[in-house]
């Protein structure tokens, strides 16, 4: 009986020692990747749509923003151009690019982008200044 007993008691513990809610991953350990361009859009107008034929702006299919290390970030532009430094969240709601080098015009090193919307698999972003490159534009980014 007394065998029975600690059974039970054993089972029981296993199965009502359910999974344990999953761990809420914090925003820099979800964008630390390598993220390239899926959708442009230059103040507003869409100038880049990944896999389509009739891009207005196709460089952008090399865009790529590499997160990956928790310190360093490397850009490569629209353009090829390639800049590297640091960057850092702010509040969870602003992704800052700094010191970087070569600097890119008019911007002393540094780029801001707030943050729309962030997974995994997405990163929804818009520059917080206008862009020499692209006309002195607000520019949307989302990317994958």
């Amino acid at each position: 009986m007394k065998n029975i007993l600690i059974m039970f008691v054993t089972v029981f513990v296993i199965f009502s020692c359910g999974k344990k809610a999953d761990a809420i991953v914090p925003l820099s350990d979800k964008i630390k990747k390598v993220w390239t361009a899926d959708l442009v859009k230059e103040g507003g107008a869409t100038v880049y749509t990944k896999g389509a034929s009739s891009n207005i702006k196709p460089g952008y299919s090399q865009f790529k923003l590499d997160l990956s290390s928790a310190a360093s970030v490397t850009l490569v532009e629209v353009d090829g151009n390639t800049f590297s430094g640091t960057w850092e969240l702010q509040n969870d709601t602003k992704l800052v690019l700094k010191n970087l080098s070569p600097v890119p015009t008019g911007t002393g090193g540094t780029l801001e982008f707030s943050i729309n919307s962030a997974s995994e698999s997405n990163l929804n972003i818009s520059r917080t200044s206008q862009n020499l490159k692209t006309g002195n534009s607000l520019n949307d980014y989302l990317l994958k």
